[in-house]
């Protein structure tokens, strides 16, 4: 569905959370299910920060979409909570999602968390559930996440699952994104010109993991945090590093030697023994 230009606001919800970007959207036939499970992995903790700011856009974008006024639950474990900490208001409000958009919810022990998440789905009052977890933890199976899929699919809402420092595993969910963080663009002027030396909006490096396509799409996508709107980003040209042994690229000029023999060691001079004091 794409985003209504006449300020309509839509008679029902989509069934599919379009991206406005073709190459993705037609991996995803069309979008991300509304009433399903996505699941975003990081391989590292390092990188959790992106996939958490990738599921804050998802919920700004699907709020914008559907003109969905009910808040967004953001349920934490404890345990990726003791790495990550709290979701940072100031930092959801410049992904779109405000003070009165947002809820959390740290219950202390993961079958009490699974439970929250079932009951948030199954009340149908959320526009969308976030769950925050650390690993593959045993007690989140295929069996729980049938689960929590069947619960979403009858109210006909979404789950975004955030799996930080996680492997691949069977799950019920319909797509599944490995997310890295990606250098943010330069900002525009008014022109168009970039403006140098200057932090554009934020880049998220995704790779479709889990889809029916026979091999995974990788592809930069910029969250455009005012027009609440995803774009397609050209992969830029990196220059890789030298490895041991190899001379950079531009290693510049060499120091020359010091013509005064300063560059070198001073000798040691005469060592005298001093009688011992009585």
């Amino acid at each position: 569905m794409a985003k209504p230009t006449d300020g309509a606001i839509p008679d029902e919800k989509p069934d599919r959370l379009s991206f406005g970007v073709d190459t993705l959207d037609r991996a995803l036939a069309g979008g991300l299910p509304v009433d399903g499970i996505t699941e975003m992995r990081t391989e590292r903790m390092a990188d959790a920060a992106a996939a958490s700011g990738f599921a804050a856009a998802l919920a700004a974008h699907l709020k914008s979409l559907t003109r969905d006024g009910a808040p967004v639950l953001w349920i934490g474990d404890v345990v990726a909570r003791n790495d990550m900490g709290a979701p940072y208001a100031p930092g959801l409000a410049q992904f779109g999602l405000g003070p009165d958009a947002i809820l959390h919810g740290l219950p202390r022990r993961l079958e009490d968390v699974l439970w929250l998440v079932e009951t948030a789905l199954s009340s149908g009052a959320l526009a969308a559930t976030i769950l925050e977890i650390r690993g593959n933890r045993a007690q989140f199976g295929l069996t729980e996440s049938r689960r929590l899929s069947f619960r979403a699919k009858a109210a006909k809402r979404p789950l975004f699952l955030l799996r930080h420092a996680a492997e691949e595993e069977a799950s019920s969910a319909e797509f599944r994104f490995l997310v890295k963080p990606a250098v943010a663009s330069k900002r525009r002027l008014a022109d168009g010109a970039m403006l140098k030396g200057s932090i554009g909006h934020p880049v998220f490096h995704l790779t479709l993991e889990k889809s029916r396509n026979p091999a995974p799409l990788s592809l930069l996508l910029e969250w455009n945090i005012h027009d609440r709107q995803f774009s397609w980003i050209e992969p830029r040209k990196s220059v890789a590093l030298p490895g041991i042994g190899e001379t950079p690229a531009h290693s510049g000029a060499r120091l020359p030697a010091s013509l005064d023999g300063q560059d070198r060691a001073a000798a040691l001079g005469h060592v005298l023994a001093f009688d011992r004091a009585s």
